[in-house]
């Protein structure tokens, strides 16, 4: 049984200026972080939206799987590409307006059974659940 609330915690210490990377670390491990190249940053590192890309994806792919395996769907893997788009809202903010998956599920033993679950897993993430971004996901049964 899951205990709620969770809590998962980061640190971040970074020099001044938007020419430096730094180091984000959680109790998984440190990542290199950097202001990307589209925003006049050095690049080189993930950026924020790299993350929250990342988080999307992952957050779909974990969910799928536990979702997967509960249900006792056998597939072979799942290969997953993501495309977050930044665009500015009606406000003239930065706002990660859409995010697309294109989800290819291979060896699937009832690939029937796969549709249902991936849009179950899009519908119960949840980081999924957590923002505001459209997304949107189109898949292949192989």
């Amino acid at each position: 049984m899951i205990n709620y609330p969770i809590r998962f915690e980061t640190k971040v210490s970074a020099a001044s200026g938007t020419a430096n990377s730094w180091t984000s670390v959680s109790p998984s491990g440190p990542l290199s972080c950097a202001i990307p190249k589209e925003f006049e940053g050095p690049g080189g590192a993930l950026s924020p939206e790299d993350l929250y890309a990342q988080a999307l994806t992952n957050c779909f792919v974990a969910t799928f799987q536990v979702m997967a395996e509960k249900s006792k769907l056998i597939v072979e893997r799942i290969d997953v590409n993501g495309s977050l788009v930044v665009d500015r809202s009606e406000q003239k903010r930065p706002i990660m307006k859409s995010f697309h998956f294109d989800i290819r599920v291979a060896g699937a033993v009832q690939p029937d059974r796969v549709a249902t679950l991936v849009q179950k897993a899009l519908d119960s993430g949840f980081i999924l659940n957590s923002v505001k971004t459209t997304i949107t996901h189109s898949l292949a049964i192989v």
